[in-house]
């Protein structure tokens, strides 16, 4: 029987008030290591907590990195691409970008947004990345040099959530966003104006894309997740089971095949997109364990590389990894002091990244 919830000493929290380590042994004790302050050191980074025990199974300084910086609640964090960078967006209206091997060095911090960071993505390529923001508006950015290259002000409400639209072709001009306004913009960096806008007349709070750009998917106040023909731009079906509002949502990398979404009704679904699904509503499993809250924040989940495992943030202020075959919890994993708003999977590493309104973050080993 798998035990769920790691277990460490009490003198390991007692005396370090930090998370347990994600790669210990049970009753294993941690130590908090802050590196050495230096001349030309950052404002802000990441402290490691480092301890003697198993084989480390990544890159990483410490098999538990803590990332702190930012003076407002973080709502979004995504690796690169590459799997080098973290994007992190906050209620400070800021977005940091972090190394996130060695000390997790906050190396850029992006500014010009009149609004809170919603959510953040990485462009293919790792070269930009796009937001949006409760100020109404979307921005793209020049991760090497800072620029902001374009900002869409389309949109008449907040903007909830955003994604690349051809991840798959490499195409780093094209992104889709999503509003309380209802509608569903998809953009053109190429062009001012947008390319295409949908309208669903209901709030929109979430948004994802299949690899190929084809169908766009978007999850609303309604319970209900609709898919978008990006070629007609009309529904093409639509995702029934939650009972309450659908808060996240992220479709599978690597085939596209699944999609997962977490709702106010405290639960993850797993969907099953394949063009011939034998389930009449497409919904193939419900994950519980990551409940909601009265918080009503915006938890996004987040598949791993090899579409093996799916993960979520949750008001208990735990990240909850599940096996995506069998349904069971893998890991519940404590150490933030506030709700967990999103969670991603190293593209390359057995490494998750967590977010949470306690204003820091947690790279880790699983």
């Amino acid at each position: 029987m798998i035990d769920h919830k790691r277990k460490v000493s009490s003198t390991s929290i007692s005396e370090h008030n930090g998370p347990p380590n994600l790669s210990s042994a049970p009753g294993t004790a941690v130590a908090l290591v802050k590196r050495p302050k230096t001349d030309d050191d950052q404002a802000y980074g990441g402290t490691a907590i480092v301890q003697a025990g198993p084989k480390r199974t990544s890159g990483l300084q410490a098999p538990i990195m803590h990332l702190t910086g930012h003076t407002g609640e973080i709502t979004t964090c995504r690796f690169s691409d590459n799997g080098e960078h973290i994007a992190s967006g906050s209620a400070d209206k800021q977005v940091f970008l972090w190394n996130t091997y060695g000390d997790c060095t906050n190396y850029g911090v992006l500014q010009g947004h009149k609004g809170g960071i919603l959510e953040v993505q990485w462009m293919p390529g790792s070269e930009r990345i796009v937001t949006a923001s409760a100020d109404h508006t979307v921005a793209v950015w020049d991760v090497s040099t800072g620029e902001r290259l374009k900002r869409g002000r389309h949109h008449t409400a907040p903007v909830n959530a955003c994604c690349p639209l051809s991840r798959g072709t490499g195409d780093d001009n094209m992104f889709v966003s999503a509003s309380d306004d209802g509608q569903l913009v998809v953009w053109d960096t190429r062009q001012r104006n947008p390319a295409a806008c949908i309208e669903y007349q209901l709030p929109l709070t979430s948004v994802a894309a299949i690899a190929s750009g084809s169908t766009v998917y978007s999850g609303s106040v309604d319970n209900v997740i609709t898919g978008w023909d990006m070629r007609t731009y009309t529904a093409v079906h639509y995702l029934r089971g939650h009972s309450g509002t659908v808060m996240g949502i992220s479709v599978s990398p690597r085939t596209s095949n699944f999609l997962a979404s977490t709702s106010v009704d405290n639960t993850v679904r797993l969907w099953d997109l394949r063009p011939y699904c034998k389930l009449p509503n497409r919904c193939e499993r419900v994950f519980t364990g990551a409940p909601h809250g009265f918080e009503m924040n915006l938890i996004r989940p987040s598949f791993d590389k090899d579409e093996s495992m799916v993960a979520s943030g949750s008001a208990d202020r735990t990240l909850t990894i599940w096996n995506l075959r069998s349904g069971e919890i893998k890991y519940k994993l404590p150490g933030h002091k506030g709700c967990v708003t999103q969670v991603d999977f190293h593209p390359k590493e057995p490494i998750v990244l967590s977010s949470s309104i306690d204003k820091s973050m947690f790279l880790g080993e699983i």
